[in-house]
């Protein structure tokens, strides 16, 4: 519904077309704000890049885990393809462009995207809380492929609505993007609702239970390792059999290799929510409240959200490359020779040199 067709009184008095004050917005801060959002889909698409070939390329590297941070990943550079160009086209110039078809084609897309990658993001949370707080570690790279594939089409399942007209998609140029607008239609409105709960409400409430889990796990690990160091002595120690001990340092080795990603996965939620939640409450206000959907801030609104959303997808590799050392390594042989400021050093010479690169690498032990 648009904002022009109304009778009650209280909205005769606001604008039409809240991009009015975009349009007089000086041009180069326009083009400033342009270059800055190609600036983003460069990086979100060349670092998620780095991501799916690494694992593509490296056998080792196809563990569960590394197959979901890729399908993140291939989310993400298709977030930066699909939605990301036309959305700063349509900054620069103050109008779409594309046609109302694509409109919503590009509405359903960005749900689908994101969808996909919310989840990619759920299933590891799940599974970091079965291995360190239930110590299970059920998720196999075959079962994690069934997984993502279940995944991919639940998320065109919930996407999909939006392209066939259940809800009202708002060509701009009330928003920088083709958004969900205003409607008084209880399928349309039911329909966002399920759609914003599936992008992010639900899936924040259980990737927040399986953190607050799993550091409760762990400091009650704290504790009772804190309380067996002060009742055990050295005796007692050393009459425990080594065999059993060698069994037990070898499932510690593999639990403490995956407590390691814990952190890197808490960033990564963190900055999920930081992102989603405002893009979460702009989408719940823009379809059940005519007065925000129709106020002249809502361009500015839209933009702010809409860029918020994004910053996500350039977040991740930014993440990977400050807190894994392998993503770190990777990124620098993918490098063209001539881009590498030091020459590359042989394997052979940097195992003398340095013999802890030499590593034993399963498909348990090996995230990126």
């Amino acid at each position: 519904m648009s904002c022009n067709r109304t009778s009650a009184e209280t909205f005769e008095s606001l604008p039409p077309n809240g991009s009015h004050a975009w349009e007089a917005a000086a041009a180069p801060l326009r083009g400033c704000l342009a270059g800055l959002l190609v600036l983003m889909i460069a990086v979100g698409f060349l670092g998620n890049s780095v991501v799916c070939v690494i694992v593509y390329q490296r056998p080792a590297m196809r563990s569960a885990i590394n197959l979901l941070l890729a399908t993140l990943a291939f989310s993400d550079i298709m977030l930066s393809l699909c939605c990301m160009p036309f959305a700063a086209a349509t900054l620069v110039t103050v109008r779409w462009r594309f046609g109302d078809s694509f409109c919503r084609l590009s509405a359903a897309l960005y749900w689908f995207f994101v969808l996909e990658g919310v989840a990619a993001l759920l299933i590891i949370s799940v599974d970091r809380f079965l291995i360190i707080a239930q110590r299970q570690d059920r998720l196999t790279p075959r079962r994690a492929k069934a997984i993502i594939a279940a995944s991919w089409a639940l998320s065109f399942c919930v996407s999909a609505p939006s392209l066939a007209g259940w809800t009202l998609v708002e060509v701009p140029a009330r928003a920088p993007q083709c958004v969900l607008g205003y409607t008084e239609l209880p399928a349309g409105r039911a329909y966002v609702v399920t759609l914003v709960v599936a992008a992010f409400f639900a899936p924040f409430g259980v990737m927040l239970g399986s953190y607050l889990g799993i550091l409760h796990a762990v400091r009650k690990n704290a504790v009772r390792v804190r309380n067996q160091s002060d009742t055990l002595d050295l005796r007692q120690l050393a009459r425990a059999g080594l065999r059993r001990r060698q069994r037990q340092q070898q499932v510690s080795l593999d639990l403490s290799f995956k407590t390691k990603a814990f952190t890197t996965i808490l960033i990564l939620f963190v900055g999920f929510s930081l992102c989603w939640l405002p893009h979460a409450v702009y989408s719940l206000l823009s379809v059940f409240s005519r007065r925000f959907y129709c106020s002249p801030s809502f361009y500015t609104t839209s933009s702010c959200v809409l860029w918020l959303g994004y910053i996500k997808s350039v977040f991740n590799p930014i993440v990977y490359c400050w807190r894994i050392k392998k993503f770190r390594e990777a990124c620098i042989e993918l490098l063209p020779q001539t881009f590498q400021i030091l020459p590359r050093v042989p394997e052979r010479i940097r195992r003398r040199v340095q013999p802890s690169t030499i590593y034993t690498c399963n498909e348990n032990q090996s995230a990126v």
